[in-house]
């Protein structure tokens, strides 16, 4: 007999979702800034700085912890195709949209394309993690709050590509990533109030069982590992161009 699902929230994971978020922002703001060389061309390395950063922490890295913040009465778990699928899904589009921005930071319309279409890749992300998800069950949607949560990454997206190549350095940087990080949660949280879940099995704490499906327990863990080696790579980037100096190619550029 199918019957509805009883979720709870745990305050403390929807803090460490925006923590992340903020944190992610941060890093990709400050690769932004570094992105145009002086001679005029793109940074490739620091257009992937701020991909990681932005796509793989501040989005991605947050989604699932937000995931792990919803609390079913049922037993659940993700399917780790999707769930790595959607990693690659926000770090291309963060990477492609700052790319396309950073080619002339102050046309207004580049930013509102690329925004247009980094908050459709968000939300592409958003939705493949969703459908990942495992349990004995299914998933109602609310169809116009997900044309809402997408309305919202769009706009969310445009703004964080404005602050990206515009925030200064210092307090008002770090102002900008906490923006930015309430943008990325509200349309996670708005995304994430679309789905009412139903049950249809008897047994509530029968795993999800089959080829790559972790347990909601173990997301964490994956998460974590994934978003502590993207946060090693861009510190060893940014040691090693800080060792060379000011930036003359950023390790390789494009016109």
């Amino acid at each position: 007999m199918n019957s509805a699902v009883v979720s709870t929230w745990n305050a403390q994971l929807i803090a460490l979702s925006y923590i992340i978020s903020v944190l992610g922002s941060f890093v990709a703001l400050r690769a932004a800034s570094l992105m145009r060389l002086p001679d005029g061309r793109i940074s490739r390395v620091n257009t992937l700085t701020g991909g990681l950063a932005m796509g793989g922490i501040g989005v991605w890295a947050m989604h699932f912890i937000g995931m792990v913040a919803l609390k079913l009465d049922l037993a659940s778990g993700y399917s780790l195709t999707e769930t790595l699928v959607s990693l690659v899904a926000a770090v291309a589009a963060a990477s492609l949209a700052l790319l396309y921005v950073a080619k002339d930071s102050s046309s207004l319309q580049r930013i509102a394309v690329a925004g247009a279409l980094l908050g459709l890749g968000v939300a592409v992300m958003h939705y493949l993690g969703m459908v990942g998800m495992r349990f004995g069950g299914y998933v109602t949607w609310s169809y116009g709050v997900v044309a809402l949560s997408v309305l919202i990454a769009m706009a969310a997206a445009t703004a964080a590509l404005w602050l990206a190549f515009n925030a200064p350095a210092g307090g008002a940087r770090l102002l900008a990533a906490g923006v930015m990080g309430v943008a990325v949660c509200t349309m996670h949280y708005t995304g994430m109030a679309a789905a009412d879940y139903i049950c249809t099995t008897a047994d509530r704490r029968a795993l999800p069982n089959g080829f790559g499906i972790i347990g909601s327990a173990d997301l964490p863990l994956l998460v974590t590992g994934v978003a502590v080696s993207i946060m090693l790579l861009i510190f060893v980037d940014q040691l090693m161009q800080r060792m060379a100096g000011p930036p003359d190619d950023g390790g390789s550029a494009v016109g």
